[in-house]
């Protein structure tokens, strides 16, 4: 059932060095790459049906061959490892256990779209994850991998790890571009997309730390190899980050494909004497989804299909102990907060969404607020320059799909049913009565 790939090597002493990497046969697939032609990297990439871990999906080799290779300007690669979203945690785990894993990724990746300069964009406050790449960067150059001539090949490349403005919004790839260049990170109008017009105006290429790091694998063993494990249309491996009420939290690396049932069973199941009530499928950006959804096929069409989205595959696991009302409104604040202000339907939306879902879960309004909620997000999905509107109301109109009679009971209550605090004063209340 679990394929270590990506997490192979995790269990090794000192995984993140060099020598460790090495004796896991790592660079083996950096040197297969550069005896092959950049355009066949490209091919193999795309005929293993790698899909973008980041969020959206996007076939992988498909996204590399946008670059117009008659564009005299350089060509870039650029890593988007700006990872912040609540319940997300693949990418520092990822990077933090096997740096090189990424970085021989990066290598190959930058060869196949013949760009000479590489970055990955770290996001600021992970300070430890910065120091250690710059350090598996360093290793890397010394032993032959990052530089000129990389292994005589003729082929050069820098690579720069470049520490992050510590905003979400810069997860956007066009807002981390503009991050890059020294400037506020706000999205930018598409087109000219960045295969055309990226970093510096140069055709550029941003992809996931995940995706990055999965081709080293797909060099090494082949796109048939890869194309075994996953689905017909979602193929490979990948990470799933289990967090929330389960027995044992953590990264489980397996096929896409794979359903939650199966990961909370491999997880211990949910917390004792429990039972699930909600679950996030990619973050605190995806629909909701609850306890019936537990056999819908993790991948791209399964969770899809079930009105949701795969997105980084962040199973927040939510128990009967938890108000839906209060998690969507921390989450909605953390949109409130990290909206760039660029565009007024994020902007102005996300404010008014927290305001409605103060005065919700305090119990105060009436159901036509409901409505209200429901309108609001109605007008902001789809009219902002980027996805972290679309984001921000996800939670919102899915939560109050599934769970009216929850919010209703708000105001039935005067307040949350779930705070013990609250509950005592009703208690008081009535009984003085």
């Amino acid at each position: 059932m679990l394929t270590p790939v990506l997490s192979d090597n995790w269990d090794q002493i000192r995984a993140w060095q060099l020598s460790s990497y090495q004796r896991s046969g790592g660079y083996d697939a950096l040197q297969t790459a550069l005896r092959m032609q950049p355009a066949d990297v490209v091919t193999a990439v795309k005929d293993s049906g790698l899909r973008g871990r980041g969020g959206a999906g996007f076939p992988t080799g498909m996204k590399w061959s946008f670059i117009p290779q008659d564009n005299p300007k350089p060509k870039y690669l650029v890593v988007n490892a700006d990872e912040s979203e609540p319940g997300t945690c693949k990418d520092i785990p990822l990077m933090m256990a096997s740096p090189h894993t990424l970085v021989e990724g990066v290598i190959i990746s930058s060869y196949a779209i013949r760009a000479s300069t590489a970055f990955i964009y770290v996001r600021g406050e992970v300070l430890h994850v910065v120091r250690r790449l710059q350090q598996a960067v360093e290793e890397a150059k010394a032993a032959g991998f990052i530089g000129t001539n990389i292994l005589g090949s003729g082929y050069d490349l820098d690579v720069i790890v470049h520490a992050g403005a510590g905003a979400y919004i810069c997860g956007e790839e066009t807002a981390l571009l503009d991050s890059l260049e020294g400037r506020r990170g706000q999205p930018r109008l598409r087109p000219p997309f960045p295969a055309v017009a990226g970093l510096y105006g140069c055709p550029t290429v941003i992809n996931n730390v995940e995706s990055i790091a999965s081709v080293p694998a797909i060099i090494k063993n082949g796109p048939d190899w890869f194309g075994t494990m996953g689905t017909e249309k979602s193929k490979g491996m990948t990470l799933y980050s289990l967090s929330g009420h389960v027995t044992r939290p953590g990264q489980y690396e397996a096929p896409l494909g794979i359903t939650l049932r199966e990961l909370i069973d491999l997880a211990g199941g949910v917390r004792e004497g429990h039972q699930l009530k909600f679950w996030t499928p990619g973050g605190s950006s995806t629909p909701l989804l609850t306890a019936e959804h537990l056999d819908v096929p993790l991948d791209y069409e399964g969770v899809g299909a079930a009105g949701s989205m795969l997105g980084t595959k962040a199973l927040q696991i939510f128990d009967e102990t938890v108000c839906v009302v209060r998690s969507v409104l921390r989450w909605t604040e953390f949109y409130k907060h990290e909206s760039c202000g660029k565009c007024t339907p994020c902007r102005e939306g996300t404010w008014w969404l927290v305001q409605i879902l103060e005065r919700l879960e305090k119990g105060q309004g009436s159901e036509a607020d409901l409505e209200t909620l429901l309108d609001l997000s109605e007008n902001i999905t789809g009219r902002s320059f980027c996805a972290l509107a679309d984001g921000a109301t996800a939670p919102i109109t899915s939560s109050i799909q599934h769970f009216k009679d929850e919010y209703l009971a708000h105001f039935t209550h005067g307040g949350c049913p779930f705070d013990p605090m609250a509950s005592t004063v009703f208690a008081t209340a009535g009984a003085s009565a």
